[in-house]
């Protein structure tokens, strides 16, 4: 379909009409007379596949079935969650992709409460009563700019940031209406790719002519990225000053305050945000784990909690919710407030073997604290168990909380078991050595059962070994024996799966194939490398690099791509 500046809804009407029979859509709402009358409206339109959702759960069971190409939500949904929650849960978990149309329909009252801390803003709001002829109005609108971005979307989508960049590129000029939608996700492109100088300049370019608040962060980023963090965060100060209910500066904020070492006042950030939209559970988590690391546990007990309560029933609810609490809990000193919350742990996760791992170390924890040393190292010997066979078992160790392995080796040095600790320790260490949050956690183990001595060797050791054994590696490389520098790398990321490692066997093994040819078996070594980085950090600049090398090296033997499914740029938002 050809590209004009449209803005009158009878053209749109004109171009967009034939294709609303072939819609798909969902309707989202807990009352079937509700579903009802839109299903009435949508079929005067003559969209006839319609399906229905009463629960969130159902919705969540459809879009894992089908693919739709429109959903409407109701805001108000069953369990107290509301319709921005759900595309929250949806695209974080990508189960819709970003050309769905997702519309959130809400009473004017409610739009004027929701719209101003919308997080993640829906295509377009439909305030109730409204019309047949409203409704068609604001589909066809949403429909337009998706077919616009049609193929900015496909690409990331498909984690393939340079097609994206260059689709970007393509439609700038071609309408005028889209002109800084356009310039946003070229930006946010250049960002995720780790172009922090091209990416400021384009902010730079959009802040010539309006102060939106988007490309103020945007350009936040970009400066954070070269390292002007002072610079950074300035920048963010201003923008929560001057908009106060934009909440992504606020986490930007924190980010950049914990990069600098200020844990405390990263910390009030993030309260700050939580108590505009209470009910973001990342955004919970984080001041959760920002208060254990500042030793304010009421903080942390009410954030945790918070997340248990929203996460209920949800698809993004984690075991780790629930240790989090536990651990606070012990912390406090309140063991059977701990053990309340690992029954209901036990309960909801039944059947899930990292679930019971967890409930089992928790419940050593728990009687070390009661005074039961035997019943303590009984649940202990289950645990390890356990975590030895998730360990053994290729298709659960990916996703073996680390958390939990820090919490069974704490549980470890409480009966005596410091050899088991330090080696559960040593490799979580070295998994995740630049993750602040999990070093603190490790230290904070060693603290509590007076080994803190032990904890600040045992780091250092893990330290210098990460050193050595990427240094071989790069070393190899920079003489020009690739062969041999590949295999170290791959040595590395094997012995020592954190982001680092995976990140550059990967770069050495898509590098070694551009020059030597094709190797399917060492190319599926890579991209699995490449998918375990990204699981544990999406938006990492350097694992989009490496995605990037893989995409041009397959496409330069004519092999199909595997999708990334990894989208780190955001979707423009209305302001």
């Amino acid at each position: 379909m050809g590209i004009a500046n449209i803005n009158d809804s009878s053209e749109l009407m004109k171009r967009l009409n034939k294709e609303l029979p072939r819609l798909r859509v969902l309707l989202v709402d807990r009352h079937n007379s509700a579903r009802h009358s839109l299903r009435i409206i949508l079929s005067t339109l003559g969209i006839t596949a319609i399906h229905n959702a009463g629960s969130s759960a159902e919705v969540i069971r459809q879009v894992k079935a089908f693919s739709f190409d429109v959903i409407f939500a109701d805001y108000i949904l069953d369990d107290g969650r509301d319709g921005q929650q759900l595309l929250e849960e949806l695209r974080q978990k990508r189960m819709i992709s970003l050309s769905t149309v997702y519309m959130v329909i809400t009473a004017e009252r409610a739009y004027r409460n929701v719209v101003s801390v919308a997080e993640l803003a829906p295509d377009d709001y439909l305030i109730k009563p409204f019309t047949a002829d409203q409704l068609q109005t604001r589909l066809l609108r949403a429909l337009y700019k998706k077919r616009f971005f049609e193929r900015v979307f496909a690409h990331l989508d498909n984690g393939a940031f340079t097609d994206a960049l260059a689709a970007c590129e393509a439609l700038l000029g071609r309408d005028e209406q889209f002109y800084y939608d356009t310039l946003r996700f070229k930006g946010e492109i250049l960002n995720s790719l780790g172009r922090y100088v091209e990416a400021q300049a384009v902010y730079q370019e959009v802040l010539e002519k309006a102060m939106v608040p988007w490309a103020r962060m945007g350009l936040a980023i970009a400066l954070r990225g070269q390292d002007e963090l002072a610079e950074a965060e300035l920048l963010g100060n201003a923008l929560i000053e001057d908009f106060p209910e934009f909440l992504a500066a606020y986490d930007f904020v924190a980010s950049v305050r914990e990069e600098m070492g200020k844990l405390q006042e990263a910390q009030e950030v993030l309260q700050k945000a939580a108590e505009i939209s209470p009910n973001n559970s990342l955004r919970q988590r984080m001041v959760g784990d920002f208060a254990v690391r500042n030793e304010d546990l009421d903080a942390a007990e009410r954030a945790y909690g918070k997340v248990l309560e929203r996460h209920r029933g949800s698809s993004l609810r984690a075991v780790d919710d629930y240790t989090n609490l536990t651990r606070v809990l012990l912390d406090k000193g309140r063991a059977e407030g701990a053990r309340m919350v690992t029954q209901e742990l036990r309960r909801e996760w039944r059947g899930n073997a990292q679930g019971e791992l967890a409930a089992l170390v928790m419940d050593s924890l728990c009687c070390e604290q009661e005074g039961e040393p035997a019943k303590a190292k009984q649940a202990l010997e289950k645990a390890l168990a356990l975590h030895k066979t998730l360990q053994d078992s290729p298709e659960k160790q990916d996703s073996l909380s680390q958390k939990i392995s820090v919490d069974l080796a704490h549980a470890c040095l409480a009966v005596g078991e410091e050899a088991r600790a330090q080696e559960i320790l040593s490799q979580v260490a070295a998994e995740n050595h630049e993750d602040r949050g999990m070093i603190a956690q490790i230290q904070g183990v060693f603290a509590k059962t007076g080994n803190e001595e032990a904890g600040q060797a045992l780091l250092a050791k893990v330290g210098r070994e990460i050193v050595a054994l990427n240094n071989r590696g790069v070393l190899a490389a920079r003489s020009g024996d690739i062969e041999a520098s590949v295999q170290m790398l791959i040595e590395a990321a094997e012995r020592v799966p954190n982001v680092q490692f995976l990140v550059n066997a990967a770069k050495a093994i898509f590098t070694l194939l551009a020059r030597k040819g094709w190797n399917e078996e060492l190319a599926l070594r890579g991209l699995r490398y490449l998918q375990l980085a990204q699981a544990k950090e999406e938006r990492n600049p350097k694992i989009i690099s490496a995605r990037e090398l893989y995409f041009q090296v397959a496409r330069k033997y004519g092999i199909e791509v595997v999708p990334g499914g990894g989208r780190g740029a955001a979707e423009p938002k209305t302001t």
